[in-house]
């Protein structure tokens, strides 16, 4: 009986600190604002994030004629998918990614050359 009685309180007091721990990290990370990423894509898309972006002429273009704005690039890099078999992810200096996503309700590629210090929108294929 007493294994029975210390078992209790074990799994008690285990699923208050589950309780407790749960509560505590879901309010840091709201306060914060952090993600965990732990997969190729979407350490892939924060990595572009986190780097200031250019446009290409091309990009620019299709912005100057309403084509496209920017927040579908933004777009791209939050909910996009990297393609990585189409992708050079070996290069030197700048790798190269597809990105798969959508525009205007159908499926759009935006290729994008990502340096150490700036990442390039260089080509969106409709």
């Amino acid at each position: 009986m007493a294994f029975l009685k210390r078992l209790g309180f074990y799994l008690l007091g285990l699923s208050i600190g589950m309780v407790f721990l749960a509560f505590f990290f879901k309010k840091k990370s709201e306060e914060t604002g952090v993600s965990f990423c732990y997969l190729p894509n979407c350490r892939t898309l924060k990595d572009i994030r986190s780097k200031p972006l250019e446009y290409s002429d091309r990009i620019s273009d299709m912005i100057a004629d309403k084509i496209i704005d920017s927040t579908d690039i933004a777009h791209f890099f939050l909910e996009g998918d990297v393609d990585f078999g189409s992708s050079d992810t070996k290069s030197k200096p700048c790798k190269f990614y597809f990105i798969e996503g959508e525009i205007n309700n159908g499926p759009a590629v935006l290729e994008v050359k990502n340096c150490e210090d700036k990442v390039v929108a260089v080509d969106l294929h409709q």
